[in-house]
């Protein structure tokens, strides 16, 4: 299998000193389309989908946060990684755990290679921030990167990973300005493309939002999947908890078929995309002990339109957070795939399954119909098109009569809100969001010029989760720190 020239030049990683975020608009766009209806996981993975009964796909999310702590004035300090910090500081908090997160970041370059050398066929599906990525260069961590490239570049390895884009900064999608995520997501993809090149951007066609925060008010669910659909993905990663069916407003009843997630908005528009229902549980314990693979043991074939197919039981946590995936993952995940190497049972990647129930002729239109969680109530009450008015009057009424409802989105966990609490933080944001689009996205300013780069970088800086999860104190002072930089940024070098 030889890798395929792409006739685009390659895109620098960094541009005067900031990652390579934005300027190469039109050329992501033209690979995502390229990418979209090519055949490139199922030959390639040498599984025989008409003898297995059933298959596991693991996701593993690493992020590292960019902060101003990179010296002793906080509106001075320059923006480092936070894994720089921890192992700068390893006596404070669990900051000794600095150079296991290293090892977990590059890992999967060492473990692919080993097991595919051994006769196996191991898989895996990678998720890296923008942030965690252009921390590990800046650092020094070259050899991180060099791990990553040999499993996404080598087509000797490359079949057995699939890499899922995702919002650049690690913003949540509920509470982050919906114009906003959709430079998140751009750039995302573009700085992917620069490290790792054209042909392994053509290859992410699967999404995974941060923190699995998925929007449920209807009109920023539908500009979110919307988001998704323009930028070429074709699946995207939802929490159990935060989807209900359309047709009864339960809970999935076969979380491990793909779904298709419906969402319209308050004008009658929609828009929708496949969906992969991650069931709940204790992720880090579940995927470090490879619990995924244990239930698909117990399954059988599942109805699809009129096909029995395989379910795919899937799973994703935090590949570097918790005494088990630092210690118990690496041995449990390298008997599991000799185990399931072969078998009836064995792992596969999100894309490489879709790419075996089309060629049975299933389409998209087969699979279940889900939307957001509670929106089935607001469809009780008013028809899609009466607009954003009567949506909110709506909305209001709702939450007189059942304090359970909310339009905040879903997440890991379902009392999780991202918003209560965090005004002082969201207010800066939001600030700085609004001055970015008033001066940064005026007719004339180049997407490639530095003024529009280092404004853009800032403020997905500033949105990252971590500055609201953490709650009150130093996060927050430095989110809003990033926030005043990006303002004046904005102020000074955008006449």
């Amino acid at each position: 299998m030889h890798q395929k020239e792409n006739p685009l030049q390659p895109l620098p990683e960094t541009i005067a000193g900031l990652p390579n975020i934005s300027g190469h608009e039109a050329e992501v766009a033209q690979v995502v389309a390229q990418g979209a209806n090519q055949t490139l996981f199922r030959t390639a993975g040498g599984i025989d989908f008409d003898r297995i009964r059933a298959a596991t796909a693991i996701a593993l999310h690493m992020h590292q946060p960019l902060i101003p702590a990179g010296g002793a004035d906080l509106r001075t300090a320059a923006l480092i990684s936070n894994l720089q910090y921890m192992l700068e500081h390893q006596d404070e908090g669990d900051n000794h755990n600095a150079p296991v997160f290293l090892w977990c970041y590059k890992r999967m370059g060492e473990f692919i290679p080993q097991l595919i050398e051994a006769g196996h066929s191991p898989r895996v599906m990678l998720e890296y921030s923008g942030t965690l990525l252009y921390g590990l260069r800046q650092m020094g961590e070259d050899g991180v990167l060099e791990a990553l490239k040999g499993i996404t570049q080598n087509p000797q390895y490359n079949w057995a990973v699939e890499w899922l884009g995702m919002p650049w900064g690690h913003a949540v999608a509920p509470s982050t300005p919906v114009q906003d995520y959709r430079l998140h997501v751009q750039a995302w993809q573009h700085h992917f493309a620069a490290l790792f090149g054209w042909e392994a951007l053509e290859r992410v066609r699967g999404f995974s939002p941060s923190e699995m925060a998925l929007p449920n008010h209807p009109d920023v669910a539908y500009a979110f999947v919307k988001t998704l659909r323009d930028c070429g993905y074709q699946w995207v990663l939802v929490q159990e908890h935060t989807v209900e069916q359309i047709e009864d407003g339960q809970h999935p009843r076969q979380p491990h078929l793909p779904h298709r997630l419906i969402c319209t908005n308050s004008q009658g528009e929609t828009a929708s995309i496949i969906a992969i229902v991650k069931t709940q549980g204790s992720d880090t314990k579940l995927v470090a002990q490879m619990q995924p693979w244990y239930e698909a043991q117990g399954l059988q074939p599942w109805m699809l339109g009129d096909r029995a197919v395989p379910p795919l039981v899937t799973q994703i946590s935090d590949g570097e957070n918790g005494g088990v995936m630092m210690n118990e993952f690496p041995p449990k995940f390298m008997e599991v795939v000799a185990a399931a190497s072969g078998t009836e049972v064995p792992l596969m990647n999100v894309s490489e399954y879709l790419e075996h129930l089309f060629a049975l002729g299933i389409r998209e239109t087969d699979f279940p119909t889900i939307q957001p969680l509670f929106q089935g109530k607001i469809w009780e009450r008013m028809q899609p098109g009466e607009g954003p008015e009567r949506l909110a009057q709506v909305i209001e009424e709702i939450q007189r009569s059942d304090p359970r409802f909310h339009m905040e989105g879903g997440s890991w966990t379902s009392d999780l809100s991202w918003v209560r609490g965090y005004e002082n933080v969201l207010g800066p944001m939001e600030a700085a969001s609004a001055l970015f689009h008033e001066r940064a996205l005026r007719p004339g300013v180049s997407t490639d010029s530095h003024a529009y780069r280092n404004a853009l970088f800032h403020l997905l800086c500033s949105q990252t989760s971590c500055y609201r999860y953490w709650g009150q104190g130093l996060w927050t002072d430095y989110g809003r720190e990033i926030c005043r930089r990006t303002q004046e940024i904005l102020t000074h070098d955008f006449p």
